[in-house]
């Protein structure tokens, strides 16, 4: 934390938070976003209309970009599909050595995408900088175990000796990936690489408003060895271009809100083709009585503010022991107004903007409804035209009860609410009830303890001392949602084999699987059935 007395910080008339000073000579979305630089990213990209982004940070327009048409989709998936077979028809070696290349890339240039990032979606840079280390994590991993994910598998056969079984993993075809505005490399890229490694081509609609991002990691993969036409782009509004790309891929990957997240999983369903999903989420943190409080208040700041609250695994809950509560609210209120918020492409702002009206709306509405209702501000509640359109305040709230908006439903946005509780078991009871389980954070300084309450909640990830990181960046284990927060998961064994058909090669050896020498049918069942007690007894699986 950043005192709020820092020089390079200033305090405004319009709310708490101080205004991260920009740094002499810092690079500009005219510095950033070039003509050359468009040209070179939009290469390749299959649309017949134009259309535009915008930054967050001004509302100025970013750059102009090809529209894609229902039949531009199909296009891609035509251009994808054909240039498939000779991709997985290489080895997952040199698949993955590309992926390894890209790894080496992407942190030699960072700074290019850094900019992109920020321009695209308002996030400090440091906010930012966690989607560069995520994918690199990710692209290391694959590049380094796809080869043993992929591997043929030997298994017992229904005889031992006599049936000869091998499990081999197919690439599914052309992947149909749908991405999100709030981590515009991490899940765009990030998803794709396990998909890539395992021999599929791949169509991605990103979401127009960061799309120079995506394109960007589609520019640097090629340039690490990937064929251009096994990764498509196409560009345009969501429930025009959306449902096309359901409507070719082999496989859907998507990533976004639980409402179009029911829609693509019926759209994939009409087809009997697979589909992931990480959805919404209403993530609880738990800060229970043994906990170190002015470690879980730097952590909340980290849990709650990240990309101003604009992602999946924030946390929007704060259930805090009653015997801890004052000193937590007023360390966490402390750091939560010492923030620096800040619009330029260099480190030093701790939050930035929100990326569209759409969130501002919904995080305005949450917030006055809650304080109309009886909730009080600790924090926040503030937004700053005078950093930015759509600049808010980190926010906040105690007193929130149901049927407050900002109780159950996900805010999306830089706002927490504060939960006092005494027992354990009616905390975790509040933490599940909800139709969401994504992620949640349990805070103690007693690790077995912290073990048994994160065993007792109900989401995909559980994070033990800190809000999100330590789950999410752990990539040999699986990530994603529980109830209406998603199917199927990123990451480990699962984040690639989903893309994968699993296919079954049995050969039998000697003798067949029916009455041999002379037996009829009745003395071969009763052989089978001796063979079957001999296999138990001799503990075979």
């Amino acid at each position: 934390m950043t005192d709020s007395t820092d020089s390079q910080a200033s305090a405004s008339p319009l709310g708490t938070n101080p205004v991260a000073a920009a740094p002499a000579g810092v690079r500009t979305a005219a510095d950033v976003v070039t003509p050359e630089v468009i040209a070179q990213l939009t290469r390749g990209v299959v649309g017949s209309g134009r259309t535009a982004n915008h930054t967050p940070f001004t509302g100025e327009k970013l750059a102009d970009l090809p529209e894609s048409t229902p039949e531009d989709v199909a296009t891609a998936f035509e251009r994808a599909r054909a240039a498939q077979p000779a991709w997985a028809a290489t080895s997952v070696r040199t698949r993955a050595a590309v992926l390894l290349r890209f790894h080496d890339l992407v942190l030699q240039r960072q700074a290019e995408v850094l900019d992109l990032i920020q321009l695209e979606t308002g996030k400090a840079r440091l906010h930012a900088h966690e989607e560069v280390q995520a994918v690199a994590v990710s692209a290391r991993h694959y590049g380094r175990r796809a080869a043993s994910y992929l591997k043929p598998k030997r298994h017992t056969g229904v005889v031992p000796t006599l049936t000869k079984v091998t499990e081999l993993r197919q690439p599914r075809g052309v992947i149909g990936q749908i991405a999100p505005w709030n981590y515009p490399f991490e899940l765009s890229v990030g998803d794709a690489l396990p998909a890539f490694v395992s021999g599929n081509a791949l169509v991605m609609k990103p979401d127009t408003e960061t799309a120079l991002t995506a394109l960007w990691a589609r520019d640097l993969l090629i340039e690490a060895g990937l064929p251009a036409e096994v990764f498509q782009v196409v560009l345009g509004d969501g429930p025009v271009v959306g449902p096309e790309v359901v409507k070719h891929a082999d496989y859907v990957s998507f990533t976004g809100s639980t409402r179009t997240g029911r829609e693509v999983a019926q759209g994939a369903a009409a087809r009997l083709v697979g589909v992931s999903l990480e959805l919404g989420g209403k993530n609880a943190m738990l800060v229970l009585k043994d906990a170190d409080v002015e470690k879980a208040a730097a952590g909340a700041v980290r849990a709650c503010f990240s990309s101003a609250g604009q992602l999946c695994i924030s946390i929007e809950r704060l259930y805090v022991h009653e015997s801890v509560a004052d000193d937590f609210v007023e360390r966490f209120a402390t750091r939560t107004k010492a923030m620096r918020l800040g619009n330029s492409l260099a480190y030093g702002a701790d939050m930035g903007s929100l990326v569209g009206e759409r969130q501002l709306e919904t995080v305005t509405q949450h917030v006055a409804e809650a304080v109309e209702k009886g909730a009080t501000l600790i924090a926040g509640g503030v937004a700053r035209p005078d950093i930015g359109p759509l600049f808010y305040e980190p926010t906040i709230l105690d007193g929130v009860e149901a049927p407050m908006a900002v109780c159950t439903q996900e805010t999306f946005g830089p706002v927490v609410s504060i939960y006092r509780f005494s027992d354990e078991d009616e905390v975790i009871a509040l933490a599940n009830a909800t139709p969401y389980g994504l992620n949640s954070s349990v805070w103690t300084t007693d690790s077995k303890r912290g073990h048994q309450v994160a065993a007792r909640l109900r989401t995909g990830t559980v994070n033990i001392n800190e809000g999100y990181a330590p789950a999410y960046g752990s990539v040999q284990s699986p990530m994603g949602g529980m109830k209406d927060s998603g199917l199927g998961r990123r990451h480990g064994s699962e984040g690639i084999l989903k893309y994968t058909e699993a296919q079954t090669v049995a050969q039998q050896r000697l003798i067949p699987l029916a009455p041999s020498f002379g037996m009829d049918d009745e003395k071969y069942a009763a052989f089978m059935s001796r063979s079957l007690k001999a296999m138990k007894a001799f503990r075979l699986r």
